[in-house]
């Protein structure tokens, strides 16, 4: 729309697409991480350079819009859009990170379950993201997000399958609250990815 007003060397949606590649790929070494029943210290070192990468795209999105004038969208959209992004990969570095501080072990089937949708949400909300530089073919940009919508409500009924699960077979109250705080944190990485289809949903509301 506004692409030959911004400077040549900064590009917005090109930064956005990059944010949501990050919290892809963090959510694919979640599963990857599940599925071996272990964290070390190599694992959360890994996981902690993608959030990093993630946070200085998120800097330099922040800082580029203190500075430029017209941007593609409105300037809170994009600081919003920005946030919430990069909410989506902090909150995966905090189960991998939580995995390891509470020495979890063993592979969990349900925290694997968790961590494909997760994998599929950030998925879409990369797919939502890049859909945003084609304002005129809006159709994929909001099947994503239905998706992820979607995505969003199975995480809750797994959340309270999980739990009820929880609260009757394990027997042992540490375990208890170490595994209820992982999952409620696996959802709420799809309450999150929500709010990201939700801003990009207002963008193509206010953009229509």
């Amino acid at each position: 729309m506004f692409f030959k007003f911004l400077p040549k060397d900064f590009n917005f949606f090109e930064l956005l697409e990059r944010q949501a590649e990050y919290a892809v790929e963090a959510a694919r070494y979640l599963k990857e991480v599940v599925a071996q029943g272990v964290v070390d210290e190599g694992h959360l070192q890994k996981m902690h350079e993608i959030e990093h990468q993630g946070d200085e795209v998120a800097h330099a999105i922040i800082a580029q819009l203190n500075k430029t004038f017209i941007t593609p969208f409105e300037r809170e959209d994009i600081y919003a859009l920005t946030k919430q992004l990069d909410d989506v990969i902090d909150m995966i570095y905090t189960i991998v990170n939580r995995l390891k501080v509470y020495k979890i072990t063993g592979v969990k089937k349900e925290l694997v379950e968790f961590a494909a949708v997760i994998e599929e949400a950030t998925g879409c909300v990369a797919s939502a993201v890049k859909g945003l530089r084609n304002a005129k073919d809006t159709k994929p940009v909001t099947e994503s997000c239905i998706e992820i919508n979607r995505l969003e409500n199975v995480g809750d009924s797994m959340r309270d399958k999980v739990l009820a699960e929880l609260f009757e077979k394990e027997k042992d109250p540490l375990q208890v609250i170490k595994l209820k705080d992982i999952y409620l944190d696996a959802e709420t990485v799809l309450d999150i990815c929500e709010d990201v289809a939700n801003v990009v949903e207002s963008i193509l509301v206010k953009h229509a």
